[in-house]
């Protein structure tokens, strides 16, 4: 008889790769939304990387036989609350905060998700917090007191306030999924999510900016902005699902971690942010507490994408 193991060791390298490359998108699209918005209006851009993502997403399940059914009334409302705070208070906040702060600074803030995930599945789950889990608060505390601490002597930037909204609505959205036990394929409800975003945000650009603004956009940033849409709100969903059911939960959450470590690296090389050592000081700091807010045994939620 034939030893399977080579097949579950294939399958599980392709699946580790499949996150490497996970993280690369989401981690460089942070860079890639910055170079987007020096030309496009926030609304118009996240608008149109909304329509791409979703219109890839559509295509992605369709080309994966994942079920786009959503059974009942109820579960609707629950897809739309969903969607307003994974994906639309995520774009926009996420947008505007980089407008007015440095893109290292929004990516690692947008990430201290997990931490507020944690606390905000208490009072609405009933799931207390173990210990490692409020080391985790404390780490955050303290990471975020040295990032912010230096921009005291001026002005804290909005920018800052913008990217820790981020962070809690992408936290709040992740645990209302979990409450809403919505009983459909999550793919198809992430799927629905950005296609709801996408008509939301439409209506922002009709009421703030009258039409999409993108006639005096250049090349470099028409291509972020499609390259955006199509990989980081379309594909990388995609590879999310697969790599999520052949890897263990807390092996795939490496994801939510591996990305902002890219998206600084990557903030660095193409838009030429230089961290300040408060700064890394807070990044390490932050990073530390969402590692130990996902991996503690007991972590309430299990992230489910990246609203990018």
């Amino acid at each position: 008889m034939r030893n399977p193991e080579p097949v579950q060791s294939t399958s599980d390298v392709g699946a580790r790769l499949m996150l490497v490359v996970l993280c690369l998108i989401w981690g460089v699209s942070w860079p890639l939304m910055k170079i987007a918005l020096f030309e496009i209006p926030p609304f118009s851009m996240r608008a149109v990387t909304t329509a791409l993502g979703s219109l890839t997403l559509y295509l992605v399940c369709r080309f994966m036989g994942r079920s786009l059914r959503i059974p009942t009334l109820k579960a609707w409302l629950h897809v739309i609350v969903a969607s307003f705070l994974n994906v639309v208070a995520f774009v926009v906040f996420g947008s505007f905060a980089q407008l007015t702060a440095a893109t290292s600074r929004v990516t690692i803030l947008a990430y201290t998700m997990p931490i507020w995930a944690v606390f905000l599945a208490w009072p609405f789950l009933g799931e207390r917090p173990n210990r490692l889990q409020t080391a985790a608060l404390g780490l955050c505390i303290a990471g975020l007191a040295i990032l912010i601490y230096p921009l005291t002597a001026t002005s804290i930037p909005p920018g800052i306030w913008l990217a820790l909204t981020t962070a809690v609505c992408w936290a709040a959205g992740t645990v209302y999924l979990k409450w809403a036990q919505i009983p459909a394929d999550p793919m198809g409800v992430a799927s629905w999510q950005v296609t709801i975003a996408f008509f939301a945000l439409t209506a922002c650009v009709l009421i703030f900016e009258g039409h999409l603004h993108l006639g005096a956009a250049h090349l470099p940033a028409l291509l972020a902005m499609v390259s955006t849409g199509i990989f980081a709100n379309g594909v990388a969903y995609g590879l999310w699902f697969a790599i999520v059911r052949r890897l263990p939960a807390l092996t795939a959450s490496l994801g939510v971690l591996g990305s902002p470590v890219v998206g600084v690296i990557a903030s660095v090389l193409i838009l030429g942010d230089r961290p300040t050592a408060a700064d890394i000081i807070g990044f390490a700091l932050i990073f530390t507490a969402s590692a130990c807010a996902l991996f503690a045994r007991k972590a309430p939620v299990a992230v489910t994408t990246q609203p990018t």
